[in-house]
């Protein structure tokens, strides 16, 4: 409950987008492994990319941004492979309905979010009202 009592906006905004990835890699599961190894080789070549792009002498190499860095190119790349040739429209599906239950899933993220900083607010009179914070 600390946990999503401190999400940022960036972060909420992060789980969601990994709630939508997980909700259609479930309903698009595929299991041919050359996606899979595809996915794994764009995120590492690209994964490599962004931490060199972002590497500074006092980072730490084992992070979770460190983690996100490789993750997101495995996402997308997998999602693309995913709902090719599904009438997808950017990433929304031709059925709205497996829209709805994709973002009802963030829905339900957020609304987890909000009720975990509104009793943290509530037990500790010093913290501010439930407030998304933007780092």
């Amino acid at each position: 409950m600390r946990y999503l009592a401190n999400l940022t906006a960036s972060r909420i905004v992060l789980w969601c987008y990994l709630l939508w990835y997980l909700f259609f890699c479930a309903r698009y599961f595929d299991r041919k492994p050359g996606l899979w190894l595809t996915s794994i080789g764009i995120s590492l070549i690209v994964g490599v990319a962004l931490l060199l792009s972002t590497w500074h002498p006092k980072a730490r190499f084992l992070s979770w941004t460190t983690f996100r860095l490789f993750l997101m190119p495995f996402c997308v790349s997998s999602f693309s492979a995913l709902v090719k040739d599904r009438h997808f429209t950017l990433v929304f599906a031709p059925r709205p309905w497996e829209n709805i239950c994709a973002l009802a899933l963030c829905a339900l993220f957020c609304a987890a979010v909000w009720s975990a900083k509104l009793k943290r607010a509530r037990s500790d009179p010093a913290c501010s009202p439930p407030a998304v914070t933007i780092p």
